[in-house]
């Protein structure tokens, strides 16, 4: 089977998104699948090896190109030298590093464009993917990274004559912190393109419902299979920390529940009595997460915590697991309807237990893994008690780590994803003779 991935880049910060898509496509390389990842917008971001060849496919409709053509005519009418020179990866990092700085009415703008694309004004960006994946060799099937590029699926049949599958992971969020009038628009054009692809993907039970309801599709349309992690170098610690440490390790931003972990924090030094327990914070941070950052620093300070408190942006894969082997517990609680979350498979997979809000798609996984617990979501207080039961239960903490790693070799591992994605990818396509 050729497979080719239309992936989303960040170009500055590590993407949960990203990771999946090149542990599922290492994965199927492994079991003999021609695979390619054809990154969009901007470079992919991997703390991982990247897929053998990724770095000679081009970008795609080149964030910078983008955002001139939606501006200008001047700029769809420019010559191909000059394209690839605003596509160079390192253009495209410079200005992802300052993506923050773009408006929220030109996010919207460019969500919009790119779901109704085929009327859109990026008609010369359309020509030059479809006649790449012409040129490079037609493949058996396209999968597109992302609800959001929905818009593509009726030209990719139409002009390649293959399936078309769409992963979901996470739109919902984007979409509703758009501005009208393009939040409605955006959702009144994805539930419109989305029904084309031959067959659609959410990354939890959880997510498949949530987004059938938001899109009034039938729950029994959207297929699940569950994201997975390569888990080499992935190992518990051999003996737990001294003193014991909270750790997180997520998008450095409120969305994802940064600032209800300190102030969680706060209430388990101040009102709990804890005065040993560190709390370890990682992640990909951008220059826009900056001032979230400082002033969460200065509540730390002044409450006399800054010591115990540590902040390491932006980790090495390496770094990221001697980072997670160095937890008692973990704990993202994010404030918004998750689809997944790779990092609980993450901390999981180094025998962490992890505390995380009865929301979204939490349960769900501490369900299937048995790896944790689940708290009233948006209560500082709940989540500090119920770090303060586990830190006084070293034998439950080490039975819950044992069980959540165990059950990500099982269930949890790229192979696993690759197998699942593999029998839901073969049903789309002619038998192979024998």
């Amino acid at each position: 089977m050729k497979i080719v991935f239309l992936t989303p880049g960040t170009g500055s910060y590590y993407c949960g998104a990203c990771m999946r898509d090149n542990a599922l496509a290492q994965e199927l390389l492994r079991r003999g699948e021609e695979v390619t990842i054809a990154p969009m917008y901007l470079p992919m971001m991997l703390d991982e090896a990247a897929l053998p060849g990724t770095e000679r496919v081009p970008v795609f409709f080149g964030g910078i190109n983008v955002f001139l053509q939606q501006k200008s005519a001047l700029f769809r009418r420019t010559p191909a030298f000059f394209d690839r020179l605003l596509d160079s990866a390192g253009l495209l990092r410079w200005a992802a590093r300052h993506s923050h700085m773009t408006s929220a009415r030109t996010h919207g703008e460019m969500a919009l464009e790119m779901l109704n694309v085929d009327s859109s004004r990026l008609g010369k960006e359309l020509a030059k993917l479809l006649g790449w994946l012409e040129h490079a060799g037609r493949p058996d099937v396209v999968c597109l990274s992302t609800a959001l590029l929905s818009g593509f699926t009726a030209r990719l049949k139409a002009r390649l004559r293959v399936p078309v599958i769409t992963f979901f992971q996470g739109e919902d969020s984007f979409l509703d912190g758009l501005p009208e009038p393009y939040r409605t628009q955006c959702w009144q054009a994805l539930a419109a393109r989305l029904p084309a692809a031959d067959l659609v993907l959410a990354p939890s039970r959880f997510y498949a419902a949530h987004m059938a309801r938001r899109l009034g599709l039938a729950p029994e349309s959207i297929h699940v299979v569950y994201n997975g992690i390569q888990l080499e170098g992935y190992a518990p610690a051999p003996a737990p920390p001294n003193p014991p440490a909270i750790g997180y390790l997520a998008r450095l931003c409120r969305e994802k529940g940064l600032e209800l972990l300190v102030e969680a924090f706060l209430v388990l030094a101040r009102d709990l009595g804890d005065t040993t327990t560190r709390l370890r914070i990682a992640g990909a941070a951008t220059s826009g997460d900056e001032p979230l950052i400082n002033q969460l620093r200065q509540r730390l300070a002044a409450a006399g915590l800054a010591a115990r408190v540590d902040f390491s942006p932006n980790l090495t894969r390496a770094q990221k697991i001697e980072f997670l082997r160095s937890l008692t517990l973990f704990s993202v609680p994010a404030a918004y309807a998750e689809a997944f979350g790779l990092y609980l498979l993450e901390a999981l997979a180094c025998g962490v237990p992890v505390v995380q809000p009865a929301a979204a798609v939490f349960p769900e996984i501490v369900a299937a893994t048995g790896g944790g617990l689940c708290v009233p979501p948006g209560d500082p207080g709940a989540l500090a008690r119920a770090w303060r039961e586990l830190l006084a239960d070293p034998a439950r903490c080490r039975s819950l780590g044992a069980a959540g790693r165990a059950s990500i070799e099982k269930n949890f591992s790229a192979r696993t994803m690759s197998d699942a994605f593999h029998q839901a990818a073969a049903r789309l396509l002619p038998a192979r003779p024998t």
